[in-house]
This record gives C-alpha cells, sequence and structure tokens, in this order.
C-alpha cells in the first residue's frame, strides 16, 4: 500500500530548482500524483503531492529535506496524508468568481471569510497584482473556484457579494 504525502518547497528562484526538489522524490523511489508551482516575489514555490510504497520514509524524507536546505537553499517540508476520501463530493455546484480593483489590504481576506461565512467551500485561488495600462496603479486581479451547496441558490450568492464589492470597491463577476 502506498503513502501519500504532501510537500511545500520553496527556494530563490533558480535554474535547476525544480530538478533538486524533484531528484529527492526520485532517488526515494517516490511518484509525483499532483503539483502546482509558481514564482512569488523571486521565490519559487512548490507544491507536490506523492506517493511512496517504503514504510517509514517520513524520516528518510525530513532527513533529505534538511539537506535540501543546507546545501541548496531550499526549505521543504513533508507531511503525511490520511487515505484518500474516493467519494465524489455531491450536492454541490461549482461556479468561478474574478474579482478585480485597486490593489488594498482585506481583498483576500474579507472575500474568503463571506465565502465562509456561507458555507461555500474555495477549491482554489489564483491572485496577482498588474499595473493599470492607464494610470499605472497596482490592481488586484483574483480567480476563486468555488463549491456551492446545492441548497444555495447562485443569485443569492450574486447578490450577497456585491455587498463585499460594493465595501471593497472591487467588481466581483461569478461565472457558472
Amino acid at each position: 500500500m502506498s503513502n501519500r504525502f504532501i510537500m511545500t518547497a520553496f527556494g530563490r528562484d533558480r535554474i535547476g530548482i525544480v530538478a533538486d526538489v524533484t531528484r529527492l522524490l526520485y532517488e526515494n523511489k517516490c511518484n509525483l500524483e499532483d503539483t502546482t508551482m509558481n514564482m512569488l516575489a523571486g521565490e519559487f514555490t512548490l507544491n507536490l503531492l506523492f506517493t511512496c510504497e517504503q514504510s517509514n520514509i517520513e524520516e528518510q524524507l525530513s532527513r533529505e529535506c534538511r539537506h535540501l536546505e543546507l546545501e541548496k537553499g531550499i526549505s521543504a517540508f513533508v507531511r503525511p496524508l490520511q487515505e484518500p476520501q474516493r467519494k465524489v463530493l455531491k450536492g454541490y455546484k461549482t461556479c468561478t468568481l474574478h474579482i478585480e480593483g485597486l490593489d488594498q489590504a482585506g481583498i483576500v481576506y474579507k472575500t474568503c471569510r463571506f465565502l465562509a461565512d456561507n458555507k461555500l467551500n474555495i477549491a482554489h485561488l489564483n491572485s496577482t497584482p498588474k499595473a493599470s495600462p492607464e494610470s499605472g496603479a497596482t490592481i488586484y486581479s483574483l480567480d476563486i473556484h468555488i463549491q456551492v451547496p446545492e441548497e444555495i441558490s447562485l443569485d443569492q450568492v450574486e447578490d450577497d457579494l456585491s455587498i463585499i464589492a460594493d465595501e471593497l470597491q472591487v467588481d466581483i463577476n461569478m461565472s457558472r
């Protein structure tokens, strides 16, 4: 039976950083299942879901992560996962929120607090600042894929989001 893990790693962006991290998994006979990798302020970040057939591999992986930090300047952390839940989420609708407005503190927090308070689950979130072509001001753009319980009206969610949009002075568009 395979043991499942999540690894988070990050370090100053440079050629070979992905090879350095994935070498650790390859040499320990681990198999990658899913990844997300991004550049954040000159740091390259990796989130890796993987399996390993070896028992008691967690201690070995932790040692390897410490070596990555000492030898390559890459901080890496491994966490074992429980048995995967094989059931498909039923009773949910999915949609995407696109939020855009002048960059300010609280856009992510207030939007996510609203979603949590209304029992709306975040499946994926991606955000990025960019300069406005007209003024050069920083525009914050946020895309959130959410899961909405069937009993909640998408029209009601959209109406309620307008309150957050007004408060933050941002545009919020929901695509179904």
